[in-house]
């Protein structure tokens, strides 16, 4: 697939390198000749230096020829212009755009073809809210991500030396809960996925990823680790589009606060926030975290437009006695460094947003695409055609040849869902929810479920 990204910040470098490792043909535009030439020296794409939204640019990026178009620069009004232009000059097949202003998102009619011509609009904070909020919904938990129309959750859990099948093999939890349908898909250990039996032992600190019903997910965590205790009092620093929707989703079933530095900003806090308490002040401010009760807050929350700030705020905020503390991290190998330490979670805005990307990219009919942990994938694939047709369609499970690494972890066929799948037979119209372990995989994944009518 030919594909243009229109912008090299954290999302479009992030994309870049996904999609190039997947055998697309990608190039790269933003105005930062350095960001290009950093971003060249690691992946293999074409590279062009100038202004996103001008039709010259373009078509030196080989618009004429592109199979999609993703504007992801930090300028919602480039990205809607550039959209504008690949469709009314180049008709180029399908537009993404991320949009950040609410003042945009608010007027949906803006964004078909009689308007701004995007096919796909991408909302980088409100994707992150809701994030946000689950982590919050479930603290325990280190992911919270949805699949089958909300019937079915994707968790991952950190097992700890206190949950009752810590020590035990994988077969202990079916044995330990007969009536509660849970399915563990995969085990990382020091960040590698290990290969799943019924004799895998869990061993403290595991990183346990499972589907289960929204209903039974706090019984399956307790399994492998005592389960916090629900948050009720809240601090999110920093407010921005990412702490005001954060705070707005969470006021009215928690005890918000919020702090922000920028006076004018505290003005349309207040306004905005009915039921939250808008503070003036630095988010890493020893005393005004001390004044408001830190070591009696539930949960610390940092997601100012500073990871620097975040990480430090947080750090802060654990070592002041708060029980749980998540920072908002764009750097990648900030990530990998501080999460599960005294930081509980870093929040990775990219993980959040090149998910809700990817489900548009894939190949085949992908309904779900959600970037998880240690560089995993689940994707949530619907099974077309008949078993001519298709090479998952009319089959068991247990005899379709999956990549290394990649497992079904369920089936979802109307109002039902099937974790137990090995004897399963795929039929026309399941929505199928597999586990990748690596990205490598995913080409010879999605062929599994494209049509395909010269198969027999």
């Amino acid at each position: 697939m030919n594909i243009i990204i229109l912008g090299a910040g954290q999302v479009g470098s992030s994309l870049a390198q996904t999609l190039v490792s997947e055998n697309n043909n990608i190039t790269i535009v933003d105005r930062l000749d350095t960001q290009l030439t950093r971003l060249q020296e690691h992946i293999d794409i074409r590279t062009i230096c100038g202004n996103a939204s001008s039709p010259q640019v373009l078509l030196a990026a080989g618009i004429e020829n592109a199979d999609l178009l993703i504007a992801v620069t930090s300028s919602d009004e480039t990205n809607l212009v550039a959209c504008h232009i690949a469709y009314t000059l180049f008709h180029t097949p399908t537009k993404i755009a991320r949009i950040r202003s609410a003042d945009y998102l608010d007027y949906p009619q803006l964004f078909g073809n009689a308007a701004f011509s995007v096919d796909v609009l991408i909302s980088p904070e409100l994707l992150l809210t809701q994030y946000i909020a689950k982590l919050i919904e479930y603290p325990s938990a280190l992911q919270v991500l949805d699949f089958a129309d909300d019937q079915l959750k994707l968790v991952a859990v950190k097992a700890l030396p206190n949950g009752p099948l810590t020590g035990k093999a994988l077969s202990s939890l079916q044995e330990d809960m007969p009536d509660i349908q849970a399915r563990v898909v995969a085990i990382f250990r020091h960040n590698v996925s290990l290969s799943l039996g019924p004799e895998t032992l869990i061993q403290p600190y595991d990183e346990i990823f499972f589907l289960a019903a929204p209903q039974h997910i706090q019984a399956v965590m307790a399994e492998w680790r005592r389960l916090d205790a629900p948050g009720r009092s809240i601090i999110i620093a920093g407010g921005g589009n990412i702490g005001l929707g954060t705070a707005a989703a969470l006021q009215h079933d928690f005890h918000v606060k919020i702090i922000e530095k920028n006076p004018e900003r505290l003005d349309l806090l207040s306004t905005q926030l009915e039921k939250v308490i808008v503070l003036e002040g630095h988010a890493a401010d020893k005393q005004l975290l001390i004044e408001e009760n830190i070591d009696q807050t539930d949960i610390f929350c940092a997601v100012t437009n500073n990871d620097e700030i975040n990480i430090l705020s947080a750090m802060l905020a654990k070592r002041l006695g708060c029980r749980k503390v998540l920072a908002l991290v764009t750097q990648h190998s900030y990530v990998e460094v501080i999460d599960g330490g005294e930081i509980d979670i870093a929040i990775s805005p990219q993980q959040a947003t090149i998910g809700s990307l990817l489900q548009h990219i894939r190949k085949g009919d992908v309904v779900k695409v959600h970037a998880l942990r240690h560089g995993a994938e689940a994707i949530e694939a619907v099974a077309h055609g008949d078993e001519h047709t298709s090479q998952v369609v009319g089959r068991r499970v247990k005899d379709i040849q999956f990549p290394r690494g990649t497992l079904i972890g369920a089936i979802a066929r109307q109002n039902e869902i099937v974790l137990d799948v090995e004897d399963c037979i795929i039929k026309p119209d399941d929505h199928v929810i597999l586990f990748v372990s690596e990205k490598k995989h995913i080409r010879q994944v999605e062929k599994l479920f494209q049509v395909d009518v010269a198969f027999m």
